[in-house]
């Protein structure tokens, strides 16, 4: 405030300036609350995502997200990668490159780790995750063994089909185990010249089916025919013969509880993969092959 002049004096007046200084007391102290308020929420929000992640995360998800967050530090020397310790290589120019003589590159030296325990079944479980294709091949192979002996051993205790036992026959093949169905001079599966399964045929690849039932592998049935052709090749021919026979064969496992999502692959070769060369017309050549394919041994397969 300026103070008033003295009468007669030409003097400025003086200007006096007051500070008033107001002392809080039970204020908000600042911003500090803020603050510290924000990590508490921060921290809340932290918990409840960790606590959703163990409710909606299995245990090998689990262990994959702890492996992340637990790296193992590569041994860099002994693998000759640039980039870990005090110029690496012999550059320090070098960059992205791996060698033993190579420099302090800038390629990430840290990798998630690959051992530990996981669930009880990994690396061997049905599904979603990696089996070794030998092994499953190895399982493969037991079970089709056994299913040769339960077939066998059915054949013999029936005596309705015992004279059956010379027209099945078991072969290994780099697919899988094939099951032929022979004919010969004095048997015929299907009728002659159709596709209609004979009784005790029916029988026989019921029976079939029931010891493909306790295995999981995919199936291939493939039909063939012997070279006597037919008297009008547009109306019927052997490809057709062929093919059919293949496709009333599926249906009969079908029947006998075989689910459709197993048939790999049905076709017919006609004529062109005679089982005796050297006589095409040979009626030993009329078969139908069921092969039980090997399954994959890597994931998503």
């Amino acid at each position: 405030m300026a103070a008033r002049a003295p009468h007669g004096n030409n003097q400025p007046p003086k200007i006096i300036v007051k500070k008033i200084y107001i002392e809080g007391h039970g204020g908000h102290h600042g911003g500090a609350w803020k603050v510290a308020y924000a990590d508490f929420v921060t921290a809340m929000m932290a918990f409840f995502l960790l606590m959703w992640l163990l409710g909606a995360t299995s245990e090998k998800q689990r262990k994959g997200i702890a492996d992340y967050f637990a790296p193992t530090v590569l041994n860099t020397k002994s693998l000759g990668i640039g980039g870990s310790g005090l110029l690496g290589g012999e550059s320090v120019t070098s960059q992205m490159k791996t060698g033993p003589h190579d420099g302090n590159s800038r390629m990430p030296t840290i990798v998630s780790k690959v051992d530990g325990a996981g669930g009880k079944d990994i690396g061997t479980g049905r599904k979603g995750s990696l089996r070794s294709p030998d092994a499953v091949a190895a399982e493969d192979r037991k079970n089709f063994a056994k299913l040769k002996q339960q077939v066998e051993q059915q054949l013999k205790e029936r005596k309705s089909l015992a004279a059956l036992a010379k027209h099945i026959r078991f072969t290994m093949t780099p697919q899988g185990m094939r099951i032929d169905l022979v004919d010969d001079a004095d048997y015929s599966m299907f009728a002659l010249g159709t596709t209609a399964l004979e009784s005790d045929a029916s029988q026989l690849i019921g029976m079939v089916a029931d010891g493909i039932k306790a295995t999981q592998n995919p199936i291939m049935i493939r039909g063939h025919t012997d070279s006597l052709p037919f008297g009008d090749p547009r109306a019927m021919n052997n490809w057709m013969l062929a093919t059919s026979r293949a496709e009333a064969t599926r249906r009969r496992l079908l029947l006998g509880g075989i689910p459709e999502g197993r048939f790999h692959r049905i076709e017919g070769v006609a004529d062109r993969e005679p089982m005796i060369e050297k006589d095409p017309m040979d009626p030993r050549n009329r078969r139908v092959a069921i092969t039980l394919l090997y399954r994959a041994g890597v994931f998503g397969q």
